[in-house]
């Protein structure tokens, strides 16, 4: 990265962090978000500084400030992905668990519906036991639709 570059790093920064935040209106689960986010992005060793990028998504943050159209529609519905992604991988073992508990709740009741149902061969159970070919794979159309959005209006947004 060249002089030029380090040298406007930190208005940039400034600028996209005042213009984010003026469109979330200060909210304080979506501050934060966005605080993290404005980081993460200037902290990424891969990162390429484009001013031109950063000051497109600066309009595009004071556009979403100054009315509740599209602009803001989008920038809330990025915060609120990022909270979700944040907050199932904070809470992911705790899902685990639950998961498991319901595997074997459901494992218990299907033995006794059986018990029942061992009179009645006519009546089969469903085999619902199946992996789940979803997980893991939940952000992958979320995250496509963010980068041609990025790319076609030349902006930044994360």
């Amino acid at each position: 990265m060249s002089t030029t570059n380090v040298v406007d790093l930190l208005p940039a920064y400034r600028r996209l962090l005042r213009a984010g935040l003026r469109a979330v209106q200060y909210s304080k689960p979506a501050r934060y978000l966005l605080v993290d986010k404005v980081r993460a992005g200037f902290r990424h060793r891969d990162g390429v500084f484009d001013a031109e990028r950063v000051r497109r998504t600066t309009w595009f943050l004071n556009a979403a400030a100054q009315s509740r159209g599209i602009e803001h529609r989008i920038v809330k519905n990025l915060l609120f992905v990022a909270w979700m992604r944040q907050r199932r991988v904070r809470h992911h073992w705790t899902m685990v668990q639950q998961s498991a508990k319901r595997v074997k709740d459901r494992m218990v009741a299907d033995e006794e519906k059986k018990a029942r149902m061992a009179d009645k061969p006519w009546m089969k159970l469903k085999e619902d036991m199946r992996p789940d070919i979803i997980s893991g794979h939940e952000y992958e159309h979320f995250d496509r639709t963010v980068t041609m959005l990025n790319d076609t209006m030349g902006m930044c947004l994360r």
